[in-house]
């Protein structure tokens, strides 16, 4: 909590409403259960991705110097 006790707030990666960050919020940083689902949907989908190598292509890297 912050000096004055009030919480410390987020803002919903999905629909960006102000959530307080406290234990009896369960769904955190996300509002609500649906803009939970909404993000693990957009995950599945492959809408969200993390910027990197792909993993096919690490796992044929490491092929190639294990069996050269």
């Amino acid at each position: 909590m912050s000096s004055n006790n009030t919480p410390i707030t987020v803002k919903c990666p999905t629909c960006k409403k102000s959530v307080p960050w406290l234990a009896e919020q369960i769904f955190k940083p996300f509002c609500c259960d649906r803009c939970k689902l909404i993000d693990l949907g957009e995950w599945a989908m492959e809408e969200k991705r993390i910027p990197g190598e792909s993993l096919d292509e690490i796992v044929d890297e490491f092929d190639e110097t294990q069996y050269h």
